[in-house]
Protein backbone atom coordinates (compact mmCIF):
# COMPACT_ATOMS: atom_id res chain seq x y z
CA UNK A 1 0.00 0.00 0.00
CA UNK A 2 1.29 3.40 -0.92
CA UNK A 3 1.01 5.99 1.85
CA UNK A 4 1.14 9.67 1.01
CA UNK A 5 0.37 12.68 3.17
CA UNK A 6 -0.29 16.17 1.81
CA UNK A 7 0.66 18.52 4.64
CA UNK A 8 1.53 22.16 5.06
CA UNK A 9 4.98 21.52 3.61
CA UNK A 10 3.84 19.69 0.48
CA UNK A 11 3.22 16.03 -0.34
CA UNK A 12 5.24 13.50 1.63
CA UNK A 13 5.70 10.02 0.08
CA UNK A 14 6.25 7.08 2.47
CA UNK A 15 5.66 4.28 -0.08
CA UNK A 16 9.25 3.05 0.09
CA UNK A 17 8.99 2.21 3.81
CA UNK A 18 7.68 -0.99 5.42
CA UNK A 19 4.35 -0.92 7.25
CA UNK A 20 5.69 -0.17 10.74
CA UNK A 21 8.04 2.48 9.45
CA UNK A 22 5.24 4.09 7.45
CA UNK A 23 3.02 4.25 10.52
CA UNK A 24 5.80 5.84 12.56
CA UNK A 25 6.61 8.30 9.79
CA UNK A 26 2.98 9.42 9.41
CA UNK A 27 2.65 9.82 13.19
CA UNK A 28 5.81 11.88 13.40
CA UNK A 29 4.71 14.07 10.49
CA UNK A 30 1.41 14.84 12.24
CA UNK A 31 3.23 15.67 15.48
CA UNK A 32 5.58 17.96 13.59
CA UNK A 33 2.69 19.77 11.88
CA UNK A 34 0.84 20.22 15.19
CA UNK A 35 4.00 21.62 16.77
CA UNK A 36 4.40 24.12 13.94
CA UNK A 37 0.77 25.23 14.25
CA UNK A 38 1.08 25.62 18.01
CA UNK A 39 4.24 27.68 17.57
CA UNK A 40 2.51 29.92 15.01
CA UNK A 41 -0.44 30.45 17.33
CA UNK A 42 1.90 31.34 20.17
CA UNK A 43 3.75 33.83 17.98
CA UNK A 44 0.48 35.43 16.90
CA UNK A 45 -0.47 35.91 20.53
CA UNK A 46 2.85 37.52 21.43
CA UNK A 47 4.20 34.36 23.06
CA UNK A 48 1.78 34.71 25.99
CA UNK A 49 0.78 32.03 28.44
CA UNK A 50 -2.82 31.29 27.41
CA UNK A 51 -3.86 30.99 31.05
CA UNK A 52 -2.60 34.49 31.70
CA UNK A 53 -4.46 36.30 28.94
CA UNK A 54 -7.20 38.72 29.92
CA UNK A 55 -6.96 37.95 33.65
CA UNK A 56 -7.62 41.07 35.78
CA UNK A 57 -4.56 42.25 37.67
CA UNK A 58 -2.06 40.02 35.88
CA UNK A 59 0.09 42.31 33.74
CA UNK A 60 3.63 43.69 33.75
CA UNK A 61 3.39 47.46 33.36
CA UNK A 62 1.24 50.38 32.26
CA UNK A 63 1.29 52.63 29.23
CA UNK A 64 0.04 56.17 29.77
CA UNK A 65 -1.25 57.40 26.41
CA UNK A 66 -1.42 61.19 26.02
CA UNK A 67 -3.30 62.33 22.92
CA UNK A 68 -2.61 65.66 21.24
CA UNK A 69 -6.21 66.86 21.34
CA UNK A 70 -5.90 69.41 18.49
CA UNK A 71 -4.85 66.60 16.11
CA UNK A 72 -7.86 64.53 17.13
CA UNK A 73 -10.16 67.52 16.60
CA UNK A 74 -8.60 68.44 13.25
CA UNK A 75 -8.97 64.88 11.99
CA UNK A 76 -12.59 64.79 13.22
CA UNK A 77 -13.40 67.95 11.26
CA UNK A 78 -11.83 66.49 8.13
CA UNK A 79 -13.89 63.31 8.48
CA UNK A 80 -17.19 65.04 9.26
CA UNK A 81 -17.04 68.82 8.67
CA UNK A 82 -20.74 69.38 9.42
CA UNK A 83 -20.96 67.37 12.62
CA UNK A 84 -21.36 69.23 15.93
CA UNK A 85 -17.92 69.30 17.60
CA UNK A 86 -17.34 67.09 20.62
CA UNK A 87 -16.76 68.60 24.05
CA UNK A 88 -13.00 68.47 23.80
CA UNK A 89 -13.10 70.21 20.42
CA UNK A 90 -15.16 73.21 21.54
CA UNK A 91 -15.12 75.55 24.50
CA UNK A 92 -12.09 75.05 26.73
CA UNK A 93 -8.90 74.51 24.70
CA UNK A 94 -7.13 71.20 25.37
CA UNK A 95 -3.55 70.27 24.54
CA UNK A 96 -2.33 66.82 25.67
CA UNK A 97 -5.18 64.84 27.22
CA UNK A 98 -5.23 61.35 28.67
CA UNK A 99 -6.30 58.77 26.13
CA UNK A 100 -5.88 55.93 28.59
CA UNK A 101 -3.82 54.04 31.14
CA UNK A 102 -3.29 50.62 29.59
CA UNK A 103 -2.12 47.45 31.37
CA UNK A 104 0.52 45.71 29.24
CA UNK A 105 2.37 42.43 29.07
CA UNK A 106 6.01 42.38 28.03
CA UNK A 107 4.60 41.06 24.74
CA UNK A 108 1.06 42.10 23.95
CA UNK A 109 -1.67 43.33 26.25
CA UNK A 110 -4.91 42.20 27.89
CA UNK A 111 -8.25 43.78 27.08
CA UNK A 112 -11.90 43.55 28.12
CA UNK A 113 -11.04 41.38 31.14
CA UNK A 114 -14.57 41.49 32.56
CA UNK A 115 -17.55 41.14 30.22
CA UNK A 116 -19.84 42.79 31.00
CA UNK A 117 -17.68 45.35 32.78
CA UNK A 118 -18.72 46.51 36.26
CA UNK A 119 -20.96 49.55 35.95
CA UNK A 120 -19.06 52.85 36.00
CA UNK A 121 -20.50 55.48 38.31
CA UNK A 122 -21.35 58.73 36.51
CA UNK A 123 -19.72 60.68 39.33
CA UNK A 124 -16.36 59.10 38.44
CA UNK A 125 -16.86 60.09 34.80
CA UNK A 126 -17.67 63.70 35.66
CA UNK A 127 -14.70 63.94 38.04
CA UNK A 128 -12.22 63.01 35.30
CA UNK A 129 -13.39 65.15 32.40
CA UNK A 130 -10.50 67.52 33.08
CA UNK A 131 -8.09 64.72 32.12
CA UNK A 132 -10.17 62.76 29.60
CA UNK A 133 -12.62 65.26 28.08
CA UNK A 134 -15.10 62.75 26.68
CA UNK A 135 -17.56 60.64 28.71
CA UNK A 136 -17.66 58.10 25.89
CA UNK A 137 -13.87 57.77 26.02
CA UNK A 138 -13.91 57.26 29.79
CA UNK A 139 -16.54 54.51 29.59
CA UNK A 140 -14.63 52.84 26.75
CA UNK A 141 -11.28 52.97 28.55
CA UNK A 142 -12.78 51.44 31.67
CA UNK A 143 -14.43 48.60 29.72
CA UNK A 144 -11.39 47.78 27.58
CA UNK A 145 -8.41 48.58 29.82
CA UNK A 146 -9.50 49.48 33.34
CA UNK A 147 -11.11 46.09 33.90
CA UNK A 148 -7.70 44.48 33.31
CA UNK A 149 -6.02 46.47 36.09
CA UNK A 150 -7.48 44.32 38.86
CA UNK A 151 -8.57 47.54 40.59
CA UNK A 152 -11.98 48.92 41.41
CA UNK A 153 -13.14 51.77 39.19
CA UNK A 154 -12.34 54.47 41.81
CA UNK A 155 -8.86 53.01 42.37
CA UNK A 156 -8.17 52.66 38.65
CA UNK A 157 -9.12 56.25 37.86
CA UNK A 158 -7.15 57.42 40.89
CA UNK A 159 -4.17 55.72 39.21
CA UNK A 160 -5.01 57.52 35.95
CA UNK A 161 -4.76 60.86 37.77
CA UNK A 162 -1.56 59.87 39.56
CA UNK A 163 0.01 58.65 36.31
CA UNK A 164 -0.81 61.91 34.57
CA UNK A 165 0.66 63.86 37.49
CA UNK A 166 3.87 61.80 37.22
CA UNK A 167 4.51 63.07 33.69
CA UNK A 168 5.53 66.65 32.91
CA UNK A 169 4.37 67.93 29.53
CA UNK A 170 7.06 70.22 28.05
CA UNK A 171 6.14 73.91 28.47
CA UNK A 172 6.25 74.53 24.70
CA UNK A 173 3.14 72.39 24.29
CA UNK A 174 1.02 73.88 27.07
CA UNK A 175 -0.54 76.62 25.00
CA UNK A 176 0.53 76.18 21.41
CA UNK A 177 -1.13 79.11 19.63
CA UNK A 178 0.32 78.43 16.18
CA UNK A 179 0.42 75.18 14.20
CA UNK A 180 3.82 73.55 14.01
CA UNK A 181 5.69 71.11 11.84
CA UNK A 182 7.73 68.95 14.18
CA UNK A 183 9.98 65.95 13.97
CA UNK A 184 9.06 63.01 16.23
CA UNK A 185 12.63 63.13 17.51
CA UNK A 186 12.20 66.71 18.69
CA UNK A 187 9.00 65.83 20.56
CA UNK A 188 10.74 62.86 22.16
CA UNK A 189 13.71 65.03 23.17
CA UNK A 190 11.40 67.61 24.74
CA UNK A 191 9.66 64.98 26.88
CA UNK A 192 12.97 63.44 27.92
CA UNK A 193 14.28 66.84 29.00
CA UNK A 194 11.14 67.61 30.99
CA UNK A 195 11.08 64.21 32.72
CA UNK A 196 14.35 63.17 34.40
CA UNK A 197 14.46 59.39 34.66
CA UNK A 198 12.46 58.84 31.49
CA UNK A 199 14.53 57.09 28.80
CA UNK A 200 14.18 57.03 25.05
CA UNK A 201 13.28 53.34 25.21
CA UNK A 202 10.40 54.12 27.57
CA UNK A 203 8.69 56.54 25.21
CA UNK A 204 6.65 56.28 22.02
CA UNK A 205 5.78 59.22 19.77
CA UNK A 206 2.84 58.16 17.59
CA UNK A 207 1.56 59.68 14.37
CA UNK A 208 -0.73 58.99 11.45
CA UNK A 209 -0.20 60.00 7.83
CA UNK A 210 -0.44 63.69 8.70
CA UNK A 211 -0.69 64.49 12.39
CA UNK A 212 1.26 63.88 15.58
CA UNK A 213 -1.35 61.89 17.48
CA UNK A 214 0.02 60.70 20.83
CA UNK A 215 2.90 60.39 23.22
CA UNK A 216 2.91 57.10 25.12
CA UNK A 217 4.97 56.62 28.25
CA UNK A 218 5.71 53.31 29.91
CA UNK A 219 5.25 53.15 33.67
CA UNK A 220 5.72 50.51 36.33
CA UNK A 221 2.76 49.34 38.37
CA UNK A 222 3.95 51.88 40.95
CA UNK A 223 3.82 54.55 38.23
CA UNK A 224 7.55 55.11 37.90
CA UNK A 225 9.26 55.37 34.51
CA UNK A 226 10.45 52.14 32.94
CA UNK A 227 11.74 50.94 29.58
CA UNK A 228 9.57 49.18 27.01
CA UNK A 229 11.86 48.70 24.00
CA UNK A 230 9.36 46.60 22.05
CA UNK A 231 6.87 49.47 22.09
CA UNK A 232 9.48 52.20 21.65
CA UNK A 233 10.52 50.66 18.34
CA UNK A 234 7.07 51.53 17.00
CA UNK A 235 7.59 55.29 17.27
CA UNK A 236 6.64 57.47 14.32
CA UNK A 237 9.25 57.33 11.55
CA UNK A 238 8.11 60.34 9.52
CA UNK A 239 10.51 63.24 9.11
CA UNK A 240 7.89 65.86 9.97
CA UNK A 241 4.29 65.79 11.21
CA UNK A 242 1.81 68.52 12.01
CA UNK A 243 0.81 69.70 15.45
CA UNK A 244 -2.31 71.86 15.08
CA UNK A 245 -2.59 74.82 17.41
CA UNK A 246 -4.44 74.55 20.71
CA UNK A 247 -6.39 77.75 20.04
CA UNK A 248 -7.40 77.59 16.40
CA UNK A 249 -5.01 78.20 13.59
Amino acid sequence: MNVKYAGVFGRLDFSHLDRAARTAAVTLSFLFVFAVVAFAQGAAGGGLDEGRKHEPGRFDFYVLALSWSPSYCAASVERAPHRTPEHQCSGRPFSFVVHGLWPQYEHGFPQACQVPAPRLNRGIVDAHLDLMPSPRLIFHQWDKHGTCSGLSAPAYFDNVRKARAAVTVPPDYHDLDKPMLVSPGDVSAAFLKANPGLSRSGLVVACDAKWLTEVRICLTKDLGFRDCPELARRSCRRDRVRMPAVRGG
